[in-house]
């Protein structure tokens, strides 16, 4: 997954940076509002994880000018302001979710995979968090791939690759979209990587592997 952070107070902007590259995540930060819009205007993110008190411009101000600008990324709002008014106004403004100052990092990790859930949707046949079709099942929470109702093993990145692909079911995902989810990769670097994590992907699903189809000239698709 990859999350933009947006925090000028380095001490947290550190400690939550360390915490998410631990989960495996890809992670850039910005320090401040305007800096942050840039980046997003150039790359994609799974999740913004959004300090409100910034310098220059608001959090909320920032969240206006994602959506006027068309960037429907999930927003999560980190506040010190844990006020009713103050939820409901970067609500209406377009964040997703909201966490107060100080915050439990479980509990931020937990926000950030619903969100990233939620703008995907994950094709789950209940609430939980579970993604199924046909004989295979991926459990985001365990980390366990099962094919008719056998355990796969699976390096980190073939999982990303297996959660990507059954989230978006039926939709046809580019090279440059894969390469930007499961390696952070905004730039094609000129090898066959995802071709190579396909190909692995396909054998270790046995029969299921014809599930994953060649789009050509565009990239994959699951279902």
């Amino acid at each position: 997954m990859n999350i933009l952070l947006v925090e000028d107070e380095m001490r947290v902007a550190d400690f939550v940076r360390r915490g998410l590259k631990a989960e495996g995540w890809v992670v850039e930060h910005a320090g401040d509002g305007e800096t942050g819009l840039e980046i997003l205007q150039d790359r994609e993110f799974d999740v913004v994880i959004l300090d409100l008190m910034l310098p220059g411009i608001t959090g909320q101000k920032v969240c206006q000018k994602m959506r006027a600008r068309g960037i429907v990324t999930p927003v999560l709002m980190l506040t010190a302001l844990d006020s009713t008014d103050e939820r409901v106004a970067g609500l209406r403004l377009g964040a997703d979710d909201y966490l107060p100052k100080p915050f439990d990092f479980e509990e931020l990790i937990a926000r950030v995979h619903a969100l990233h859930r939620r703008a995907i949707g994950y094709a789950c046949n209940d609430d939980d968090g579970k993604l199924r079709y046909q004989g295979i099942i991926y459990d985001s929470s365990a980390m366990v791939l099962t094919v008719d109702e056998v355990v796969v093993e699976l390096s980190a990145k073939e999982r990303d690759l297996i959660a990507i692909l059954m989230a978006s079911r039926n939709k046809a995902l580019s090279r440059e979209r894969i390469l930007n989810s499961v390696w952070g990769t905004h730039e094609d670097p000129m090898t066959n990587v995802v071709d190579v994590y396909i190909g692995r992907l396909r054998k270790k699903l046995g029969p299921y592997g014809k599930l994953i189809t060649t789009v050509r000239g565009a990239g994959y698709r699951f279902g």
